[in-house]
């Protein structure tokens, strides 16, 4: 459960240094700065950021001025809030970005059927993506975070409900709209369906995109 402003509970139980997990004591300089700085670009206030990262604004706090060790899973959780990753958390500087992405070395990722591969690089502000979408059923989830979507279907028809309109996509049709609309995506046809996404990944953690709601896995 998260904890929200006001909570009692305790803090997570932090790694001690050389424990699995832990992150090295001299990159603390370095990761408290980074934490506050990158919280208050993506315009979060300390509680939000906490929630978010299921832990307590205090425990956040003395992460931000270095008074507590951060644990990988943290980094972790706490980079995909703020839509970058632990290399920039911990002050890395980033490799050169190859432009281009060839076919053949996008691994495909499956997750409640939903198959996806990656088709713009890692870091940048869009998420891009070449997505096989599973046949739409009534238990498919409705989505409601920050952000801008946009998608182009390729193969099959795909059923895109925003708010209380439904719509039919047929393959070369597009539809670009705000994810703050509650939205659902699902095929219309049995045999599942192929599209282009396109998410402003900086504005929403990866966890909300509208990808399924499984554990992600290789294939």
């Amino acid at each position: 459960m998260d904890h929200v402003p006001g909570d009692t509970s305790p803090d997570p139980v932090t790694p001690a240094p050389g424990a699995p997990g832990a992150v090295g004591p001299d990159v603390l300089p370095d990761v408290a700065p980074q934490l506050r700085a990158l919280r208050r670009r993506r315009g979060l206030t300390l509680e939000a950021a906490a929630q978010r990262a299921g832990l307590s604004p205090a425990h956040l706090s003395r992460l931000e001025t270095g008074n507590r060790q951060p644990s990988l899973p943290m980094l972790l959780a706490l980079a995909r809030i703020y839509g970058t990753t632990v290399s920039e958390l911990l002050g890395e500087a980033p490799p050169e970005r190859d432009p281009v992405v060839r076919a053949g070395r996008s691994e495909p990722v499956e997750a409640d059927g939903w198959i996806y591969r990656q088709a713009g690089g890692a870091g940048r502000a869009l998420q891009c993506l070449r997505v096989h979408v599973p046949y739409a059923t009534r238990a498919d989830i409705v989505r409601v975070h920050p952000g801008e979507e946009w998608i182009h279907v390729l193969e099959g028809r795909v059923r895109l409900a925003l708010g209380e309109a439904v719509h039919v996509l047929d393959p070369g049709d597009s539809a670009h709209f705000d994810s703050l609309t509650p939205h659902r995506i699902g095929a219309a046809t049995p045999g599942g369906a192929e599209l282009l996404f396109v998410h402003t990944l900086m504005q929403s953690p990866v966890a909300e995109l509208c990808l399924g709601d499984g554990t992600p896995h290789r294939r």
